[in-house]
């Protein structure tokens, strides 16, 4: 690992009565090609007891590629950069603090403004740090 995020406390986005989530962001150096690194990650899921059933359901884990490089990849189980990282508080909160100045291969913006687009009160969720990594 490259480097972690603090972990924030995040409200659920899109459905309602379920607990809120600890979400963090990682970077990471790999070798793999974002298929193979998808693959592994659906793995990780499954050996922690992630069942899929169906979408906004409560979970004990989800792992996403967020981006990738500087690469744009559309297919049937693989959009990157994540199609709704840029609507996210609780995935842009995170992901500023490793790499603000990242500039989004779709938008042309960075990190950081891609956030402070985000509209107020705040959309995406409410989030609150949780833990600070040290």
């Amino acid at each position: 690992m490259s480097a972690v995020s603090a972990i924030f406390k995040t409200e659920p986005v899109g459905v309602t009565g379920q607990p809120w989530y600890a979400n963090c962001v990682v970077e990471l150096s790999t070798t793999q090609v974002p298929s193979q690194l998808l693959k592994g990650l659906l793995s990780v899921e499954s050996d922690m007891g992630r069942i899929r059933k169906k979408s906004w359901e409560a979970r004990i884990i989800d792992l996403d590629i967020l981006l990738f490089g500087q690469e744009i990849i559309e297919s049937n189980n693989l959009i990157i950069p994540h199609p709704l990282l840029h609507k996210r508080r609780f995935v842009l909160e995170p992901l500023v603090q490793l790499a603000p100045d990242r500039v989004h291969p779709v938008f042309k913006l960075t990190i950081r403004e891609l956030l402070n687009k985000l509209p107020i009160p705040p959309c995406g969720g409410t989030v609150e740090v949780l833990k600070e990594e040290s």
